[in-house]
């Protein structure tokens, strides 16, 4: 919808209905985590944010977390070689200071920064944390490699590092292109080239964890515990219930004044399920920002615009971006019930994509009518042929698959998550059109992600809702789900949710690869991302237009087309608003004379 054209081009400060302040108090002993202290560059240390995720986390540990509210939480305690800007989604180091790579660019060496430690820990000797070294890599990328089955990214490295293959195999016991060259250097060899490995190495799973955690806690023990070298410490860790985290008072970074990080003394994940309770608990001044607003209360979030002119409390900022994140139908390639490409094709064109967008989300997403991939710097997305809303053809495919108006097709089964209520009112609204255009009664079944997501991974439910937001803004992150090399023998789980298995696919996809000129890159991904159309292999429903709603006293957490959050960064500034709200100075600004 229009507004939200006028919501990216400015940020909103409205009121809700809540005290102001975010529990500053002058008087309060410098014990209170809510105490801030200024320090270089007008910044201020101290202060608890409050956030909520609406899904239990489905894992803590590395390797096994491939959905975005396992890693908002574990990203708080663990880190890699290379990290992602948040403001501007740039590759930038991490726990390595630099890296070169040669001229063949297939040899990336990293340098590791001396001095950082993991968290104290009983998995260590003494109980105290030991610094990190090249060895702690080979060993999470080596498992990373394997078909362990609480290794969730298996394909990370398939293909791509010298020696990965061969190690899944059984054929090596170490992987060749993984080499430490001493504690602090650490040597990655290529296949071939691959202008996104960089990109690779920002994702939460390869992040560093020591050995000694596995050794003691072993891999299901991990699920619930961080043993990393990240900003905040977790102390307290209850899944569905809360999670605590305290500041590393030994983090190694520092800003550009050079304060140490993070600012934040605390931060208190709470695990609201319902979008409408979690909205009220913003209002009641519970939590500091909201990650999505229910749809029907977009119209009144932007209607109390003029009512905060008339002096309500505590203002709060309005965030909003196209987001790197699509939301789609999957389905089982290997089914009977969707073995028929003429019946998926149907279901694709049954789906009013505007109408679902506009009336049903509220302008809160845009309709993917191009592809699986997003629109994103460089890539063609107009290029790609996707389905628009035509119900006679869908009636037509129907009828030529053998089920005309409906007629002898089972019932079926969608399964999703609540995410908040929103999922179900999407689901209510695409069974209502597969009903009306095709005859096919759909049920549906609701259960948190925690379940959804391991049945999905083993190709237990033929038709499902899933979002797919992106580790890093490259096509290939996209695609990659499809690839057929995902689908492992003997290893049960699969990233590859659809089973899909289609030989030119994979060929397109294994040329893009590898292809080093930019634009033609971007058109191999392309024509994969048709064949994915072609093959109707999944449901492409909508890209998220991501909207926030967040205290104006919280600093530099920025919105990113992947939300990714760097909390380390953050911190409150010290206001005393007492009757004085931000219309007010924008008025003065504009020339409008105070009382």
């Amino acid at each position: 919808m229009k507004i939200f054209s006028f919501i990216s081009c400015l940020t909103l400060l409205v009121s809700v209905m809540s005290c102001g302040g975010n529990g500053v108090n002058e008087d309060e002993p410098l014990t209170d985590p809510n105490e801030l202290t200024k320090v270089e560059g007008g910044k201020f240390e101290g202060g608890v944010m409050r956030l909520n995720s609406i899904e239990d986390y489905t894992s803590l540990f590395p390797a096994s977390i491939n959905d975005i509210y396992s890693t908002h939480i574990a990203s708080q305690g663990y880190e890699g070689l290379l990290r992602l800007n948040q403001k501007t989604l740039e590759v930038e180091p991490c726990l390595a200071e630099s890296f070169d790579i040669d001229k063949d660019k297939t040899k990336y060496t990293f340098h590791l920064r001396k001095g950082v430690k993991y968290i104290d820990d009983e998995c260590f000797a003494g109980g105290k944390g030991r610094e990190i070294n090249a060895n702690d890599f080979k060993y999470c990328f080596e498992f990373l490699c394997s078909n362990h089955k609480e290794n969730k990214w298996t394909s990370l490295f398939r293909d791509r590092l010298v020696g990965a293959n061969e190690y899944a195999s059984g054929a090596e016991t170490s992987v060749a292109g993984i080499t430490v060259i001493d504690d602090y250097t650490l040597e990655l060899e290529l296949l071939n080239p691959f202008s996104s490995f960089p990109n690779l190495l920002t994702i939460l799973a390869a992040a560093a964890y020591p050995q000694e955690a596995i050794d003691r806690y072993g891999y299901d023990g991990m699920q619930n515990k961080i043993v990393g070298s990240g900003p905040f410490i977790p102390t307290e860790i209850e899944n569905g219930k809360k999670v605590v985290f305290v500041k590393n008072n030994n983090y190694w970074r520092t800003d550009e004044f050079g304060n140490k990080l993070p600012f934040l003394n605390q931060i208190e994940f709470t695990f609201i399920k319902d979008k409408n309770a979690e909205l009220k608990a913003f209002q009641e001044d519970e939590l500091d920002m909201i990650w999505g607003i229910p749809v029907e209360e977009i119209q009144n979030i932007m209607g109390s615009l003029e009512e905060a002119k008339d002096g309500l409390n505590k203002e709060f900022e309005v965030q909003s971006i196209n987001s790197l994140n699509i939301q789609y139908y999957g389905f089982l390639y290997t089914s009977k019930v969707f073995a028929d490409v003429r019946v998926r094709r149907a279901f694709n064109y049954a789906v009013d994509r505007d109408s679902l967008t506009n009336f049903v989300l509220q302008g809160e997403g845009s309709p993917a009518h191009n592809g699986f991939v997003p629109e994103m710097s460089g890539y063609p997305s107009e290029t790609v042929k996707g389905f628009e809303y035509n119900p006679a053809l869908a009636k037509k495919l129907m009828k030529e698959a053998g089920f005309p108006d409906g007629k002898g097709f089972p019932e079926i089964t969608l399964n999703l998550n609540a995410s908040g209520g929103v999922n179900e009112k999407i689901a209510d609204a695409i069974t209502y059109m597969l009903n009306k255009n095709l005859g096919v009664n759909i049920a549906l079944n609701v259960m948190p992600m925690s379940e959804l997501h391991p049945k999905v991974e083993r190709g237990e439910v033929d038709f499902w809702r899933f979002g797919w937001i992106a580790d890093y803004p490259d096509p290939s992150n996209f695609l990659y789900l499809f690839h057929g090399k995902n689908i492992i023998e003997g290893k049960e789980t699969s990233i590859n949710y659809f089973r899909y298995s289609n030989p030119e696919f994979d060929k397109v996809y294994e040329e893009s690869l590898v292809e080093i000129d930019a634009e033609k890159r971007m058109k191999l991904y392309a024509q994969a991302d048709q064949i994915l159309m072609d093959d109707a292999v999944i449901m492409p429903l909508f890209f998220n237009i991501d909207i926030r709603l967040i205290d104006p006293d919280i600093q530099d957490f920025d919105i990113n087309e992947m939300e990714v959050r760097d909390l380390s960064v953050v911190y409150y500034k010290k206001t005393n608003k007492g009757n004085v709200r931000v219309y007010d100075i924008l008025e003065a600004e504009e020339g409008v004379d105070e009382e």
